[in-house]
């Protein structure tokens, strides 16, 4: 019972905090609301320790909470289960929310919608724990949705911009559709399974699969059930987990703060459908044919969202590329049965993308809010603690080895390639290209903005940025954020000429401090119980027969150590050292090639600027064809068939029937007569007719 009220407070103390951040917003001082608000993830933090340390003891805990509605034979019910796995992202969202927090003191201190903010963060991370901690569908899609309403509020959060406004709608609406699919998966299983409990649901899961078509083209032409419910539930991790071709909303969410940057794209709505499909692992080792198209959209993601990631000039959209990539690693993972690694790299990744977004906000901070990384250089001098820890996350997320991204991606790499799921041959292609992509782009942003020329100070003008910043980035943070809502038009980017960046505050590098640790040792540490021990047995299932890819993967596995020695020996290494290189020589030493490269490029470097046109197809196909259905609805529905025909068509019908009666109104008797001796004749012709 005891262990039943922490599980509680576990979500509810950042409930509290929202509660009281938000509700009393207007009246209560700044501190009350972020001291709340801190207090109540510090707390939902240690809580999910101790519950680690009493799971690590062997006691898990899955039972309901509550009975929230009861609809003829099904029940819906709040429950919690508590295992290795809930654990893990337990631990991992309320630290790395912790840890946004108390950023978030230092970066948004001048912004007027302070409290406002703290409230939406702390009701993010509740919305988030209810969704890991849930036992059933039912929970499982509340926390879902919660994650997507406020996300919305924070990616709107300065609501006076434009730009802000529509990348939130884009979000809202793109994740609307992955949901559409979500629910239809679950509306499935409550059809064929007649529950939503997990546990039910997985235990009659292999008998259901297996007798189980829907007919969707006729007698004996269907999906097998398994297939259907697992690519359903899937799209619904499309759109919140940002694969191709729902990916379109993450890089424009750059334009809420950057504190919500790293929330969403690092520990939590980002990551909610890897965790989904992994806590599915019992329903997709049932079909090959969703596994498959599992990898293939991972792949199809983790390489081409890398290629866009080598053109961007804005901090923050690199690291949002870098985030759209490195999570078709993890969808690779899952598609190829390594659930773990799956989980394991959402792990270290949560950590050192965490700290690359704040590092990426301490640079804008000390850049007076332009983001513009050809109008930094050679920031190391003035920025010490924000250059390490950044050089420290950008070693992790090229899989440098002994950091922590290594040890997950390279687990990742080796697993496609012991795969035999059909897709595998190309996702091994992309996810190996990966690597190198992932290193140009992440040591192009480093070179640029810690080291070389320094090019801050001077106005240099690029082109659309200065027209983009002026538009799209109003009140980021810093000594003018709350002048330059006030005036959303301010062009208020960049340092003045002969002045210089500065480090920021302890609040904002104490965070980058305490994510750079795990950045750096949490992979040694945790790989061998995450992926090869026991730690994961009982609440991820894999069909070692049918896929027998972690087995294999084992035998390969000789401890941490030996693992990153032998490294250098790879071509992983190689391609991830062969792109630090090759950044390094464009950008440092012939900063004229890349020019050159582009201005030679012609269409290649306009479909990546264009992002593979998937806006404009969007724009043109769902967006224009939706406006061309409600013009079609509208002038041939309302105005032609409903107003033209069926209201202002009875009234002209009716109108001409009076106008035919009126004919006979003669007021002439003999007109009468004639017209009752007609009628009298067609009575009696109908009558002898009939008989």
């Amino acid at each position: 019972m005891e262990m039943q009220k922490l599980y509680l407070l576990v979500p509810l103390a950042p409930l509290l905090g929202a509660v009281i951040a938000g509700l009393f917003c207007r009246i209560i001082p700044r501190w009350v609301a972020h001291s709340v608000a801190i207090a109540g993830v510090a707390i939902a933090f240690v809580a999910s320790y101790v519950i680690f340390k009493d799971v690590m003891a062997g006691n898990t805990y899955n039972g309901p909470v509550y009975q929230w509605l009861t609809s003829g034979d099904y029940r819906f019910e709040v429950g919690f289960l508590i295992d290795q796995l809930t654990v893990t992202m337990m631990l991992v969202v309320t630290f790395v929310s912790l840890m946004v927090h108390i950023y978030t003191i230092g970066y948004m201190q001048d912004d007027p919608g302070y409290n406002r903010f703290f409230s939406y963060i702390s009701l993010f991370t509740f919305s988030m724990l209810m969704l890991v901690m849930s036992n059933n569908f039912m929970q499982l899609f509340f926390g879902w949705e919660a994650v997507g309403l406020v996300s919305y509020l924070l990616i709107g959060f300065w609501y006076t911009r434009p730009t802000a406004i529509f990348a939130n709608l884009k979000a809202f609406l793109v994740n609307r559709v992955g949901d559409f699919g979500f629910i239809l998966g679950i509306g499935l299983v409550l059809a064929y399974f007649g529950t939503l409990d997990y546990a039910a649901v997985f235990a009659k899961a292999p008998a259901v699969a297996a007798h189980t078509t829907i007919a969707l083209f006729g007698e004996g032409k269907g999906v097998e059930l398994m297939t259907a419910i697992c690519i359903l539930l899937f799209i619904g991790a499309m759109g919140k987990s940002a694969q191709v071709p729902l990916h379109v909303w993450l890089p424009d969410s750059m334009e809420g703060p950057t504190p919500i940057s790293a929330l969403i794209h690092a520990a939590t709505m980002v990551t909610a459908g890897i965790f989904m499909v992994a806590r599915m692992s019992p329903l997709f080792e049932l079909s090959d044919t969703a596994l498959s198209f599992v990898i293939v959209i991972g792949s199809i993601t983790a390489l081409f969202m890398g290629f866009l990631g080598i053109i961007q000039n804005d901090i923050k959209r690199v690291v949002a590329y870098s985030t759209l990539s490195q999570l078709g690693y993890m969808t690779v993972a899952l598609g190829a049965s390594a659930y773990s690694v799956a989980i394991f790299h959402l792990m270290t990744h949560a950590f050192f993308k965490a700290l690359l977004f704040l590092a990426a906000g301490s640079v804008i901070i000390g850049m007076h809010h332009d983001q513009d990384i050809r109008n930094m250089g050679g920031l190391r001098k003035y920025m010490p603690i924000t250059w390490i820890t950044s050089l420290i996350g950008s070693l992790a997320l090229i899989g440098t080895p002994f950091f922590a991204g290594f040890y997950s991606k390279d687990s990742i790499i080796e697993a496609v390639a012991l795969s035999h799921i059909p897709g595998a041959g190309f996702a091994y292609f992309a996810v190996m290209a990966g690597v190198f992509v992932t290193a140009f782009y992440s040591f192009r942003m480093y070179f640029l903005v810690f080291h070389g020329e320094e090019r801050f100070g001077k106005h240099v003008d690029h082109g659309h940025h200065a027209a983009h910043a002026k538009a799209a980035h109003p009140s980021e943070s810093g000594d003018h954020a709350e002048h330059v809502e006030d005036e959303p038009d301010a062009d208020h980017h960049g340092l003045a000429p002969g002045q210089k960046p500065h480090e920021t505050p302890w609040v904002v590098t104490l965070p980058l401090i305490l994510l750079a640790i795990p950045s750096v040792i949490i992979g040694y540490i945790a790989i061998e119980p995450m992926l090869f021990g026991d730690y994961f047995a009982s609440a991820i299932y894999v069909n070692s027969e049918a896929h027998p890819v972690m087995e294999e993967l084992a035998h390969h596995f000789h401890g941490a150590l030996a693992m990153a020695t032998h490294a250098v020996t790879t071509a992983v290494f190689w391609l991830a050292f062969l792109g630090v290189a090759l950044s390094w020589f464009l950008y440092m030493k012939r900063p004229d090639i890349p020019a050159a490269i582009k201005a030679r490029s012609g269409f290649l470097y306009t479909l990546l600027d264009n992002k593979y046109y998937f806006d404009k197809f969007n724009d043109v196909f769902f967006a224009g064809g939706a406006r061309l259905l409600g013009r079609g609805l509208w002038k041939g529905g309302d105005a032609g068939l409903i107003d033209g025909i069926i209201v202002n068509g009875s009234v002209h019908l009716v109108g001409w029937f009076a106008t035919l009666a009126r004919l006979f109104q003669t007021g002439h008797i003999y007109h009468y007569a004639f017209t009752m001796i007609i009628g009298v004749f067609v009575l009696m012709t109908l009558w002898v007719t009939r008989a």
